[in-house]
Formats: structure tokens, C-alpha cells, sequence
């Protein structure tokens, strides 16, 4: 029986819904297995209605339609004619995409319902006709106490939310608009889900499969740490690979240098051979090393870090623009990815390294490391070029280059292709990051020429060099300016199973705003279509195991053995903070037919300790889907820093570096072991790059911190762009990575007690005659002056007086009154 606390909850749940449907929330299909319908692989022979989208797959169909027939047996004869119709009804909505609505489901910890919930009215029609059915349905003895009394034995059978009773749900515009199709919020942003797949890593740059069948996947630390986890999403505790002495990086927030990219042979399963990308350093010079490792022969978790082969390696002139991609193609050959040199505008020789075909730097390359190379060892490249290279025979090429004109490639994928016709396999998509004004996405094909430093996203960046007939170069397939976001992190083309929905949906990302996005080409103009990604609202991601918020700054995506997309992301972009996590996207409106997707993993033995994975990030119910989070990071590119346990023996540097025809200079002698700060030459960091500030001289009037409100006239005080005095003159401050937090310092230096709002987007005007002091400002609000907080350094800044930031203060507490 209902008693008043059940009533009392019964209410406020009304509430919550009746709120949720006021702002526009979606219906939220589910089935009775607490996940997304789905299109069956065939039709329906019984519960037809649901042939095209539902919860049944052709063995529950049957198994309904025997229920059926047994309840044919049993009902009598005259009851069973006026009264089998409603009985199949009945019975199919165990098929209905909103099954789990219908027997108050939603929640896998709440008793299911014998019987669907019905519209009262509807109810009230079937107990005066078919009151003798119902104790042939459901075995609930409540309900077959109250057959005699159609007002409770209708009430028992309602549902606090009418919309979603049987059959009102049928004609409801609402819940059947869009069923099976990913949706959108009023904005145009796609809805989608995550599941929390692996969290406590820094700065994760890549997670990669093995492609052995084993369904392991792998993910790389920048410091040069890569773990092992298993399809559970265990993770051994001993790391799979262990580079930190050898690689080349920092705990500094603006490093681009570190572990950058893992690939596994075609082959693994059978030579065990994987493939590595990371700086080194000697002194006041760098360079960037692919290696070759072999598996250990004791434990097929581990590598034997004996093994390392080099097999090419490319002097950096610059710390950043390191570019770390590895590929392997269809073709069975390597692709190298690397950034341009590194600077601001390519600025080494006449046309920049990227637009030299002599130059390794600034392009795609493809080598051969099966072939056996044509001289002894130490004296040959260990590989060889393919022969349909395109610069194959070009006396000013070399003979690796697949493809140039990049700037720094951060994150390429080949795609999968279409699982049934293969349509799209073997295209290569790259996010290349841009200078000052424009990201971009290129779909890159053999010797062609993706324009940098001619040209930045569809605009000209070097006007003289655009102008040049001879460039022959190729626009991006999308382009976005700096006000979306500074920092592409390239993607995969969705091809797994489990959604298909998502099928040719090109999922990519921006480091610096946070913002997922996709493309999709359309096939009647081969033209890309643009749509930002969101996490989902109300209930639309409101499953078991299923969240709707992520770390903001995103850094890489990865694809398991199955095809599924994950992506990485961290809360702080700091090389010693442990926050990045990996989550797997999830289409909450349509899944794949239950057992459609299943996977075998060939087993592996297990030397190492396993820590199981336990999701600790929950689902938040919003009013509105959030195109991306709120943060913003001060780099670029994700950085790393040194690991914080004590790591497994790792691989000895070598006693030198090998030389090979292949290296633009020899790197003659032995690096030594990573110095607590990294090595940098003069100018070596690009303009706008990030690193942390130092506070300027001190003067006497006014004094380095010291802060102005400006602002237009009629405004009242305490509001107003930001002006902040440092090393001597008067500048603004830039508004990435700009909040409340921030203000407070603010206000506090002005006498103000609280901040009631921070500015952005030049609010208050711009202050284009000063210069830009700072940018990604970050204060964790009890700082005395903005000098103290983390910023990007004094004068450094990836920005324009665009981005202004401003306040508004207040002696009143903005928040009071709000609980």
C-alpha cells in the first residue's frame, strides 16, 4: 500500500520531471536492460510494431509470442476474443524503446513492474472488458486484490509521469520525433554520453591497441611511462614500457617535448615489435627519435628494454613543434608525423622547414622498417624508403617525404572504412595545429603540399609565398578560428559497432577550449559537415555507468581493437598532477543489437599485480547539454613531467646516437642522464607559447601587481576592463583561463569585498594601445596579486584585445540568497 512517504516522493519526482519537460527536456528511450534501443537485425515476427526501432531482438520476439500462445491456452475462450489484442499490446512493450518507462525501470536498484504502466483512462476500458486477464499477465497478488476495484486497480497500475503510460507514449510528438537518431539540442549540438574507461594519469598523449586479438589497450605518459590494461579495463601494475631516463622533458607547463606517440607492428602477434616517438637531448641540443622494442619473451605485458633499435632520429632547432604521431598504414609501412622545427612562423631558411623537401621537418613521412637494409649494420638507415614515395628520385627531396607543408600534426588517424562496403578506408585525417589566427583538419594524400607557412587554415599567413603559383597546395578539409578554440587535437572517423549512429562521424577536439566537435562528408558534394558535440541534458545519458562531464583540456583520442572511440582529457595540464582520464564516447540514442558486438579476447598470462578500474565520476542531471567544460589550459599541446613512483628498470640511453643517411645532422655524443630543468636554446620557445611567469623588475610608483579598473563612461565603479602594471608599464590581461577566481584577486586589490562576475570578451572595450601583459591566468583566488597566480608569462600571449578581461566587483556577497 502507498503510504504518505511514498506519496511524498511520488510528488517531488512529479515535480522534477514536470521541471524537466518545462525546459524542453528530450524523452530518454531505454529498454529493460538499463541501455539504448536498437534497430533489430531482422524484423519482428510478433511484436511487428517494433520491427524498426525497439528493445527485442528476434529470440525475445519469440519468447513473447510463446508467452502468448500459453496465455491463449489458459484465459477462457470468451474473455481470450474480445481481449487477445490487448494481451499482445501488453506483452510488446517489453519491446517499446521506453520499456524501461514503462516498468519504472530507469533505475537498476528499484523493483521492475509485472506490467506496463497504463493511462488511466486506457485502464479504466480494459478492466471493464478484460479484468480476467490480468491475473494470466502478472503474478503480482496486490494487483489481483484490487481486480474488484477499477479506481485503486488503476491507480496502481498508473505511472507518476503520464506522459510515458501506455498508449498515451505512442502519439506523443515529443518522445517519438526523433527516436534512433542522434539528437541535438537547441543549439545544433549533438548530444552524447561518456563512460569513465581509466583515470590518475598525467597527461596521457596516446592510447593505442595491439591489434593481437588480445583486446588490451595501451596509454602513454608524456614522461615516457606506458600502461597496460586489460579488456575489464584493469590495469597491470607494473608499466608496460618505461622510457623516463631517456626521454627529453619537463614538469613546466609550456614543454612540448616528452613521449609522443606508440604504434604497434601489423604484425605484433607474431614479431612482437612496437614503435616509439620521443625527445632526447644533449646539452643545448634536441633532437626527436623513432625506436624500435620487442615484446619480452617472458611476459607479452612487458617490453624488453634491452631491445631498442633507433631508427631514425631529426635534430630540433626549437623546443616545440615536436609533431609525435606514428601510423602504420594498410600498406604495412611506418608514417611519422613530424612539427616544423618548432618557433613562431617557420622562420629557418627562405621558405621554412616545412615547404623544404630537404628538411624532415614540417611533414608526413613513410619508411619501411621490414625491408633489411642494403649496408652492415651502423652504416645504413635501418629501413628503407618505399619505392612509389612520391619524391622517390627528386635530387632536392628526400626520399621519406609522403607529404609536406604542416605545421605541428598533433593526433592523425587512418580510418577503418565502412564495416559492411569498406567505403573511406585508408584516409588519413590530421588536426595540424595553427599559428596565431586558425586550427585545422586536413585529409592528407601522397606528395601533396598542406600549405604551411604560406598559408594558415583557408588564409594567407605569408602573403609573398601565398602568392607563389608554384605552391600547388591543398586547403583543409575545416578550418576554425581562435575564438572557438587554439589548439586542434585530431580524432578518429567513427567505424565500431556499438553505435552506429556515429557511423563516418569524424569525433575530434581543442586542447585549449575543451570543445568536441565532428565533421561528417556529406556524399553528394564530398563537402564536410560541422557539428560541436555536447554532453547530454536532462536524462539523456541518465544509464548505469554513463556520465555527462569530462577534464577540459583534451589531448589525444584512441580507437581499441574493436573500433571503439575513447579520448583523453586532464584537469590540470601540469607534468606531476595525476587528473587525466580516458572515456569512452557513447551514443545514448541507439545501440547496436544485443549481441552484435561481441568480442573474444584471446587470453594473456599476467605477471604483474592488476588493479582493477572502479568509475568514480557520476552522472549529473542539467536543465541544459554544456558544448564543453569551463577551463581553459595555458599550453598548446599537452605537457609532461618526470613520473612520481619508482618506475621499473628503463631503457639505458644508448652510448650514442645512431647516425643514418636519414639524419639531417649526427648527434655526436652520448646524452646524458634528463638534468632537473631542461635544456633550452635562446628563442626556442614560439611566440605565444606558454611557460611560467616570472614578476618584472620592481619600480617604485606604483608597484608590480598594481591593478586599474578602465572603463566606459556612465558605467559605475568597480567594473571595467582590467589593467594590470608590470615590469614597468601598464598592460591588459587576456581572458583564457579566465574566472571568478581571477576577479576576486581583483577586486580585493581595489577594496572591494567580493567579485560578482568576471568579464570576458572585451565587455568593457578594448585596451589596443597597451600591450597584452598576461594570459591563462589561474588563481586559486586567495593570491594578493594576479603576478602570483599561474599565468603564461609577463608579456607572453596567444591572443588579442579581443579577448580583454574585465570585472564586475561588489561589497555585497553575490551569493547570498541563492541557496
Amino acid at each position: 500500500m502507498a503510504g504518505p512517504g511514498r506519496r511524498a516522493g511520488r510528488g517531488a519526482l512529479l515535480a522534477l520531471l514536470l521541471a524537466l519537460r518545462a525546459l524542453g527536456a528530450a524523452g530518454h528511450p531505454q529498454c529493460l536492460d538499463f541501455r539504448p534501443p536498437f534497430r533489430p537485425p531482422r524484423p519482428l515476427a510478433f511484436c511487428t510494431q517494433y520491427s524498426a526501432f525497439g528493445c527485442c531482438a528476434p529470440g525475445r520476439d519469440a519468447a513473447l509470442a510463446r508467452r502468448f500462445r500459453a496465455l491463449a491456452a489458459r484465459v477462457a475462450p470468451g474473455v481470450w476474443a474480445k481481449c487477445a489484442g490487448s494481451a499482445l499490446d501488453l506483452l510488446c512493450q517489453e519491446c517499446s524503446p521506453y520499456a524501461a518507462h514503462l516498468y519504472d525501470a530507469e533505475d537498476p536498484s528499484t523493483p521492475l513492474r509485472t506490467l506496463p504502466g497504463l493511462c488511466e483512462d486506457h485502464c479504466r476500458g480494459l478492466w471493464q472488458t478484460c479484468r480476467g486477464l490480468f491475473r494470466h499477465l502478472s503474478p503480482d497478488p496486490r494487483l489481483r486484490a484490487l481486480e474488484g476495484d477499477r479506481a485503486a486497480f488503476c491507480r496502481y497500475l498508473a505511472l507518476d509521469d503520464a506522459d510515458y503510460c501506455f498508449p498515451r507514449l505512442l502519439a506523443s510528438p515529443r518522445l517519438n520525433a526523433n527516436l534512433g537518431r542522434a539528437v541535438a539540442d537547441a543549439r545544433g549540438c549533438l548530444q552524447l554520453c561518456l563512460e569513465e574507461a581509466a583515470r590518475g594519469l598525467r597527461n596521457p598523449v596516446a592510447l593505442v591497441h595491439a591489434g593481437d586479438g588480445t583486446h588490451r589497450f595501451f596509454v602513454a605518459e608524456q614522461v615516457g611511462l606506458v600502461w597496460a590494461y586489460l579488456p575489464d579495463r584493469a590495469r597491470l601494475q607494473r608499466p608496460f614500457l618505461n622510457v623516463s631516463r631517456a626521454v627529453l622533458t619537463s614538469p613546466w607547463q609550456g614543454d612540448e617535448r616528452g613521449f609522443l606517440g606508440l604504434a604497434f607492428h601489423p604484425r605484433f602477434r607474431l614479431n612482437g615489435r612496437l614503435y616509439v616517438y620521443y625527445s632526447v637531448g644533449l646539452g643545448a641540443r634536441e633532437w626527436v627519435r623513432v625506436s624500435e622494442f620487442r615484446v619480452s619473451e617472458d611476459d607479452v605485458n612487458a617490453v624488453d628494454h634491452g631491445s631498442e633499435r633507433i631508427i631514425l632520429e631529426i635534430e630540433e632547432p626549437a623546443a616545440n613543434h615536436n609533431g609525435g604521431q606514428l601510423l602504420f598504414g594498410d600498406d604495412g609501412y611506418l608514417y611519422i608525423f613530424t612539427g616544423d622545427g618548432g618557433m613562431a612562423g617557420d622562420p629557418f631558411g627562405e621558405f621554412g622547414n616545412a615547404q623544404n623537401k630537404s628538411s624532415l621537418l614540417g611533414k608526413v613521412l613513410r619508411i619501411d622498417v621490414d625491408a633489411e637494409p642494403s649496408e652492415p649494420p651502423g652504416r645504413g638507415a635501418p629501413y628503407r624508403v618505399p619505392p612509389d614515395n612520391p619524391f622517390v628520385g627528386d635530387a632536392a627531396a628526400r626520399p621519406e617525404v609522403f607529404a609536406l607543408g604542416v605545421r605541428n600534426p598533433w593526433r592523425c588517424s587512418f580510418d577503418r572504412g565502412e564495416r559492411a562496403s569498406g567505403a573511406g578506408r585508408g584516409r588519413l585525417l590530421c588536426g595540424d595545429v595553427g599559428q596565431g589566427r586558425f586550427e585545422e583538419v586536413d585529409l592528407v594524400r601522397r606528395g601533396r603540399n598542406y600549405g604551411w607557412r604560406a598559408r594558415e587554415g583557408f588564409e594567407c599567413y605569408d602573403r609573398q609565398l601565398c602568392a607563389n603559383a608554384s605552391l600547388d597546395d591543398v586547403l583543409p578539409i575545416f578550418a576554425y578560428p581562435h575564438k572557438l578554440g587554439k589548439s586542434v587535437t585530431g580524432g578518429y572517423v567513427y567505424r565500431g559497432c556499438e553505435y552506429p549512429n556515429l557511423n563516418g562521424l569524424y569525433i575530434f577536439g581543442d586542447f585549449m577550449s575543451g570543445r568536441l566537435m565532428s565533421l561528417r562528408e556529406s556524399p553528394e558534394t564530398g563537402q564536410w559537415q560541422y557539428s560541436e558535440l555536447c554532453m547530454g541534458r536532462g536524462q539523456t545519458c541518465a544509464f548505469p555507468g554513463l556520465i555527462n562531464k569530462y577534464r577540459p583540456h583534451i589531448i589525444s583520442f584512441g580507437e581499441d581493437e574493436a573500433g571503439e572511440l575513447y579520448f583523453m582529457s586532464t584537469s590540470v595540464p601540469s607534468a606531476t598532477a595525476a587528473r587525466g582520464a580516458v572515456y569512452k564516447i557513447i551514443d545514448p540514442s541507439r545501440r547496436a543489437p544485443p549481441g552484435t558486438c561481441q568480442i573474444q579476447p584471446v587470453q594473456v598470462t599476467v605477471r604483474s599485480r592488476l588493479i582493477p578500474f572502479v568509475p568514480k565520476e557520476k552522472f549529473i542531471r542539467t536543465a541544459q547539454s554544456t558544448p564543453r567544460p569551463t577551463e581553459r589550459a595555458p599550453t598548446e599541446v599537452p605537457r609532461r613531467g618526470r613520473p612520481t613512483a619508482p618506475p621499473p628498470a628503463p631503457t639505458p640511453r644508448p652510448a650514442r646516437p645512431t647516425p643514418s643517411p636519414a639524419t639531417p645532422t649526427s648527434n655526436p655524443a652520448r646524452p646524458t642522464p634528463r638534468p632537473a630543468r631542461p635544456t633550452r636554446r635562446p628563442g626556442g620557445r614560439r611566440v605565444g607559447g606558454r611557460r611560467r611567469g616570472r614578476p618584472g623588475a620592481e619600480h617604485a610608483a606604483p608597484s608590480d601587481g598594481a591593478v586599474r579598473l578602465v572603463r566606459p563612461a556612465g558605467l559605475s565603479p568597480g567594473r571595467g576592463r582590467v589593467e594590470v602594471f608590470a615590469g614597468g608599464r601598464w598592460g591588459t590581461v587576456c581572458d583564457d583561463g579566465w574566472d571568478v577566481r581571477a576577479a576576486a584577486v581583483v577586486c580585493r586589490q581595489l577594496g572591494f569585498a567580493h567579485a560578482a562576475r568576471a568579464a570576458k570578451g572585451a565587455e568593457f572595450g578594448e585596451g589596443g594601445a597597451l600591450p597584452i601583459l598576461l594570459d591563462n591566468v589561474r588563481c586559486a583566488g586567495g593570491e594578493r596579486t594576479l603576478l602570483q597566480c599561474g599565468h603564461a608569462g609577463l608579456g607572453t600571449h596567444n591572443c588579442s584585445h579581443e579577448e580583454d578581461a574585465g570585472v564586475v566587483c561588489s561589497q555585497e556577497d553575490p551569493d547570498r540568497g541563492r541557496g
